[in-house]
Formats: C-alpha cells, structure tokens, sequence
C-alpha cells in the first residue's frame, strides 16, 4: 500500500472541498455567475488591448512585416472569442488547450524571426523586440476570468516554453559571424559591450532574469486569486445559510441571525407563544380526491399559512402533513409574541376564507381549519445525533398548544387560545378594546390529556 504524501493529502482536501462545493447550489450558482461575467469581461478587455497593439504596431515597425504580427494579434483575438464560447466551471481541456495554444503562439512570435525579414538576421536578435512583454498582458486579463490555478499554471507553462524557446535558439538558432566581428572590431576594448551589442547573443541571463520574474508575477496574481476565491466561496455559503434561516425564520429575523454571532442550536430555555394548525377533515377530503388535486392543495394552503406566519414575525418550526407548528419568540423572545400569535391565528382564518371563495370558483372542496394557541416555558435548541441536527421546540407547552387544536372541534370553534397567551399579549401592549379579541370570547374552562388540571381557554 503506497505511503500518503503531503501533496497526495493536499489533493484529496481539495477535490473533497470541490466535490462539496459543487454539490451546494449556491456555491455553483456563484462560481458560475463568476466565470461567466470574467470571461465576458475579460473577452472585451482583450480585444480591446489587442486592438490598441494593432495600432500601435505600425508605429513601432513601419515596414510590411509588420503585417506578420497583425496576424498574430488577430488571431489572439479569435482565441479569446473561442475561450468565452467554451467557458464553463471546472476543468475544460478544451478552454485549457487554447490558454496553452496562446502562450505557444506568442513564444513562437518571441523567437522565430518573421519571414518578411531581411536575411542575415540572426535568430537570438528577435529578443531585442522585447516582445515578452506581452506575456503579462494576457496574465493581467487572465486574471478576470480564470481561477488561481490556472493563472498559477499559466505562469508554469510559460516558465517551460520560454526555457523550451531560449535553449533552441542558443542550439539552433541562426548565427551571422559577420556581424559578431563587427561588434568586436568596434568595441574590441569593451568585452562587456560586445557581448551586450552583439546581435548572435540570445543574452541568456536577460532571458533567465524574464521566465523568474514572470513567475513571481504570476504566483503573486494567483495568490490574490486564490484570497478572492475563498470570499467568494465564503459569500456563497453565507448566502445557502441564509435560505436555509429562510426556510423557518421571517425575512427581518433571518436578517438578524445572519448578523448575530450567538448560536442559536444552544439548548436554553425561555418563554414562547406556540401555534398549531391542522385541516379538520383531511382524510375524509384526500379520499375524495385525486393525489395530484391534494399535493396541489395542500402547496396552495401551506404557502398561505408560511406568509402569515412571517408576516407576523413567527418561526415555522415544522410541517406535520397537513397541519404546521409554529412558534413566535424564536430565536429571540419579543414582549409582543403573544400578541403577534393571536394576531396571526385570526389572520390565518381571515385568508383562508378569501382561499376558499378562490377555490369554490375552480371547483376545490372547502377546507376549514382549526387552530390552537398557548403561552409558556420551552426548551428549544438543536437536537439528535451530529449528523442530523435539527432545531427543536419541545416542552408542556407544545403540547397544551397541540390539544387545544384538537379541542376546537369538540368546543365547534376555529380557534383555542388559552388564557395565559391573552395575559400576556395584555402584558405586551394588547388591550380588550383593540381589534385582535374581537370575535374571540372567554369559555369555559376544558381538559386536556395528561394535565391534571383544566386549562382556561377563549375561542373564537
């Protein structure tokens, strides 16, 4: 069994946190958001730099040669138009193969004397054009669209052509001896100037001093991409939080968890208004209906009760097939959550009216539904084993709540709420007079299973 090594270690952390990232549809969502706008971007500011050299060219090298590298540069825009239709996240051997064609044709250009020169020009002379220095641009507009490691493998394979390119022309090159005695018959008392004029001299160390340079260059973009990378990647998990928050906590309760650094899984106790909802009569209604007619019932007539709850700052703590349990003063308890649940119940049975003249129109069957209300102490936080972890509401008050909802048929109501969730909206703000009790009245007092006790309640 071969050992593990650090790079061997490295590579599996990396396709590991890949694998993860492309599995949560908010990182995908932004990596593709991402690639697409840099590579637009980048294409763009390519052709345009590339048409700036175009112009510039016949200024630097009036002569029909010139022609040459004007073919070049528009091939190199071709190449970034061709890279904008193939981009897409994560490995694309064909985006990478174009990204290497580029690199080889501009070496190719560095090194390989156009044909319309004249002849007797020795091939290291072609380094005097400084044409490397286009190198750095194609980095700089890599950098808009391509991730910290190609960038860093740009700098690699340009390292490798360069070396490639600087030892064949030192090997293969073409030489004019004529002009090496001319240099040393000119400057025979300068050794220095000789080998610096000297058109046959490919000037190695100027070569060596280019590839290292470049390659810092392109490890300190890489490293920057790499920092902006991990923003992003940071971004987007902050973002799959937050729908995740969505999916339980109002729209301004998720704005202040997602700002908040307290965890909100500690087991504690405290105070809340619980609400349970439930379809009287479901069973007896999905007999009488097709699957579909249900689902689709059922979809209409959560989505109703969700809106209500957030609307009145509530948290959906769980759906139980046709009937939700909802809680308000979680997270965070307010002095006004008992207020807001009871205001929430008469809203729900307001809309669902509205729901059921809507549906009359197309035929649905009528749903009526009942709702129970308590105030009380809970114990909440995140429960069962670390892998599933699930936020949980759990206490006497739950289940008070829960058979006050199945109390509202024996007492032929549509809503229960006990006494102790009316005090404390009274203690919140709430007075008798205000609209939130009208229709409710107090009623006598009913028993529950498994509480000694009888529980007052009002009804509505």
């Amino acid at each position: 069994m071969p050992r593990p090594t650090l790079l061997g270690w490295i590579r599996r952390i990396r396709e590991q946190r890949e694998q993860r990232s492309h599995t949560n549809r908010f990182v995908l969502q932004a990596l593709e958001e991402d690639k697409r706008e840099g590579q637009r971007i980048a294409t763009v500011a390519r052709t345009v730099a590339l048409t700036v050299v175009a112009l510039l060219l016949p200024f630097l090298n009036p002569a029909i040669e010139v022609l040459y590298y004007e073919a070049f540069v528009l091939g190199f825009i071709v190449i970034g138009w061709a890279q904008l239709r193939i981009a897409k996240v994560g490995r694309s051997g064909a985006e990478l193969a174009l990204i290497f064609l580029e690199l080889a044709l501009l070496t190719f250009i560095c090194v390989v004397p156009s044909p319309f020169i004249e002849e007797g020009v020795p091939t290291a002379f072609s380094y005097r054009f400084n044409v490397f220095i286009y190198f750095f641009l194609i980095l700089a507009i890599s950098t808009l669209a391509y991730s910290w490691r190609t960038i860093f493998s740009m700098g690699t394979w340009v390292a490798a052509l360069w070396l490639v390119a600087v030892v064949g022309v030192a090997v293969f090159g073409r030489e004019n001896p004529a002009l090496h005695e001319a240099a040393v018959s000119a400057f025979s008392a300068y050794p220095d100037m000789v080998v610096a004029l000297d058109p046959n001299n490919p000037q190695i160390s100027q070569r060596i001093q280019e590839l290292v340079v470049f390659m810092l260059v392109a490890g300190i973009l890489a490293l920057r991409g790499w920092r902006s990378n991990e923003l992003l990647m940071k971004q987007a998990y902050i973002a799959a939080e937050r729908a995740n928050l969505s999916r339980y906590f109002s729209p301004n309760m998720v704005d202040v968890l997602a700002s908040d650094d307290h965890d909100v899984g500690a087991v504690r106790t405290q105070d809340v208004a619980v609400l349970f909802i439930d379809i009287v009569g479901f069973t007896e209604l999905s007999e009488r209906s097709t699957p579909h007619q249900v689902m689709d019932l059922l979809r209409r007539y959560l989505s109703l009760v969700e809106g209500v709850i957030f609307e009145y700052g509530g948290t959906l703590d769980k759906y139980l097939g046709d009937g939700v349990m909802a809680t308000f003063g979680t997270p965070e308890p307010r002095p006004t959550d008992a207020a807001n649940a009871l205001e929430a119940a008469r809203e729900i049975i307001r809309r669902m009216d509205g729901f059921n003249r809507d549906g009359a129109a197309r035929g649905d069957p009528e749903i009526r539904v009942s709702i129970g209300l308590h105030y009380g102490p809970v114990i909440l936080g995140d429960v069962g084993p670390a892998r599933r972890l699930e936020f949980a509401v759990l206490g006497d008050t739950v289940n008070v709540a829960s058979r006050l909802e199945s109390a509202s048929r024996d007492l032929d109501c549509r809503i229960v709420a006990s006494s102790d969730i009316v005090e404390n909206a009274r203690r919140g703000g709430l007075q008798d007079g205000q609209p939130l009790l009208a229709g409710f009245k107090l009623a006598p007092s009913v028993s529950l299973r498994g509480r000694r006790a009888p529980v007052d309640v009002w009804t509505f």
